[in-house]
């Protein structure tokens, strides 16, 4: 598919406060697409937008809550007089034993990458249908191939992978295209803060190459740009996740029997593993609920 240039596009990313998001804005903002960013951390959005190359603004919002997002959408139009891009990127992640997990951290994983991403694409549609424009919704390779340890991410990013391939039937027809990015292990905050726990970094090192190495965030953003100029159906992170949706269908007998072996040696650990949502951007989620609530 021909390219589509971005200058004077605006694009919508959510998430965007660090990470994937941060680093999307920046290299959306260099091809001249203005951009608004949306997070839970104003002030981190803020240095973001100031950063950025092109015209941007940002919106404290919670990508859960539909008026806050029914807001935004207004609000973006009202400031840029079109949306031609919207990037679901928001998310969060916990790991750890099914049975001892947080039920809160748990469900609040669906809640963000499942329900926030449908959240943001029902504040948006309309105005995507104006300009016949392009939702990339970000998911993961967990939505390939399930993991233990693993149970809300895996079953938030299939939800997500499924929800969007639905869409896309959906709305096609009124010239918006749906795009689903997949990620492996990649250089974020999050990862990193799956990382500090012991059991979880060495269940990672075990899985098979190349599926257990961390990955660069540059290359798979540019990657992800690239995506976003073509409209593309599936844009794949790292090169090699197009392969593994051939195999997809093998990997749940083939986790389901190695994932047995792997969770028996690491038995006697699991007890006491953390619970709740890893790195920077899970703590900013527990921050802003915590202050809802107080």
């Amino acid at each position: 598919m021909s390219k589509v240039s971005l200058e004077g596009q605006v694009a919508v990313v959510t998430g965007a406060a660090r990470g994937v998001g941060e680093l999307l804005a920046r290299k959306l903002s260099v091809r001249g697409a203005k951009v608004a960013l949306v997070g839970l951390e104003p002030q981190a959005l803020k240095e973001v937008s100031e950063r950025l190359h092109s015209e941007s603004a940002y919106w404290h919002a919670d990508v859960t809550d539909h008026e806050a997002m029914a807001r935004v959408a207004q609000e973006v139009k009202e400031r840029f007089g079109k949306v031609d891009i919207v990037v679901a990127n928001a998310g969060v992640a916990t790991g750890g034993p099914f049975v001892d997990s947080d039920p809160d951290a748990w469900r609040r994983v669906i809640e963000v990458n499942l329900i926030g991403s449908a959240v943001t694409a029902r504040a948006f549609l309309p105005v995507l249908m104006e300009s016949r424009g392009y939702l990339l919704q970000v998911a993961s390779l967990a939505a390939i191939t399930p993991a233990p340890m693993m149970t809300a991410y895996c079953a938030s990013k299939s939800g997500v992978e499924a929800y969007a391939h639905s869409l896309r039937a959906e709305v096609g027809y009124k010239g918006v295209r749906v795009g689903v990015a997949y990620l492996s292990w990649t250089d974020t905050d999050m990862v990193r803060g799956a990382d500090q726990d012991e059991v979880m970094r060495e269940l990672r090192q075990r899985l098979p190459w190349p599926s257990n190495k961390t990955y660069p965030l540059g290359p798979a953003v540019d990657r992800i740009v690239a995506g976003i100029e073509r409209r593309a159906g599936h844009v794949y992170g790292q090169w090699w996740l197009r392969g593994m949706q051939s195999v997809r269908g093998y990997l749940p007998g083939l986790i389901g029997t190695v994932g047995q072996r792997e969770m028996r040696r690491f038995g006697d650990r699991l007890q006491g593993m953390r619970s709740g949502l890893v790195g920077a951007g899970g703590a900013a989620d527990e921050q802003e609920r915590s202050t809802l609530r107080d």
